[in-house]
């Protein structure tokens, strides 16, 4: 008996250290799916050593590209790609919808009804109530304009004691008309991962590890005033669990590769990895096969005491 019940505990003591020690999964996004009132309007990107390269824009391809993570970004789907053409229309969407932990997610393209919508209909002016204006107050904190208000004064003649707003709303009006918005309104998705245990989300999102380099020559005299290396993601409207939100990042990590092979290639685009999150509904546990076995010894052993017992009778 006494050796039975030492079994017994170190098969239980087993069974438990393998319960406390199997490490947090993560799974990722299956069944993509490209879809939205533009759903042609998309590109792939897949990587060839240290630079990411356009491939082919098929379904097996954008599966292929969203197996990355933070530590290694790899390729990713661009949703919306043709946001710096003429003639944009700013009322359509790109969509990539998969399954995560048995939930469906959808991650989609801004349009103006998303930037623009106030409670009481759509304005591009700056002090309205509407997320353009939250983002981009942002937006302007983080490329370093709001240091540097005086000297932007200065260089625009305009008086010392002009109010900061002043300042924002040319800034806004400036932004707005190189289309800044609809450039902000495509986001490349290089990954879709949850964390098994927590549930939590974390998306990818491939972009300029240095804004400035970008957007310096396109707003003029705001251009000279950037703060250098500044960083800012495109952003990504997620759709999980019947629930919507904006997401974006002003804080990147380099992803070691660039946009330099094939074509459109810049040299400087997917340079930075910028990772939002979502809090996610954990998927249901599944044991691992190893605890299944452990459990399954122990309970060997009980009924093997069990039968001793029995036969002692």
């Amino acid at each position: 008996m006494t050796f039975q019940k030492l079994v017994i505990g170190a098969s239980m003591a087993i069974g438990v250290s393998a319960l406390a020690t199997v490490p947090a999964q993560a799974g990722t996004l299956t069944g993509a799916i490209i879809g939205g009132t533009a759903a042609s309007d998309y590109s792939v990107y897949d990587v060839s050593g240290n630079s990411t390269v356009l491939v082919p824009s098929t379904q097996t391809n954008v599966q292929k590209v969203l197996d990355g993570n933070a530590t290694n970004p790899t390729g990713n789907v661009e949703l919306r790609a043709t946001t710096e053409q003429p003639g944009f229309d700013f009322t359509k969407n790109t969509t990539l919808t998969g399954q995560i932990g048995g939930k469906s997610i959808t991650l989609s393209s801004l349009t103006a009804t998303d930037w623009f919508t106030t409670g009481s209909g759509m304005s591009t002016s700056y002090g309205a109530n509407n997320f353009a204006n939250t983002w981009f107050n942002e937006f302007y904190n983080a490329a370093g304009l709001a240091n540097n208000e005086s000297a932007i004064k200065l260089a625009i003649g305009l008086p010392s004691f002009t109010p900061s707003s002043v300042i924002r709303q040319l800034a806004f009006n400036a932004f707005y008309g190189i289309s800044g918005f609809q450039r902000s309104s495509d986001p490349n998705i290089s990954y879709v991962n949850q964390n098994d245990t927590t549930g939590e989300i974390k998306i990818g999102l491939a972009g300029h590890f240095n804004l400035k380099d970008y957007y310096a020559p396109l707003l003029g005299g705001f251009g000279n005033f950037l703060k250098n290396g500044f960083q800012a993601s495109e952003v990504v409207k997620v759709t999980y669990n019947d629930k919507t939100d904006f997401l974006y990042s002003f804080s990147a990590t380099k992803s070691e590769l660039t946009n330099s092979l094939g074509s459109g290639a810049d040299k400087f685009s997917h340079s930075g990895n910028y990772e939002v999150s979502i809090k996610g509904v954990p998927p249901a546990a599944v044991p691992e096969p190893s605890i299944i076995l452990g459990l399954l010894g122990v309970a060997g052993v009980f009924a093997t005491q069990r039968k001793f017992k029995k036969a002692s009778i």
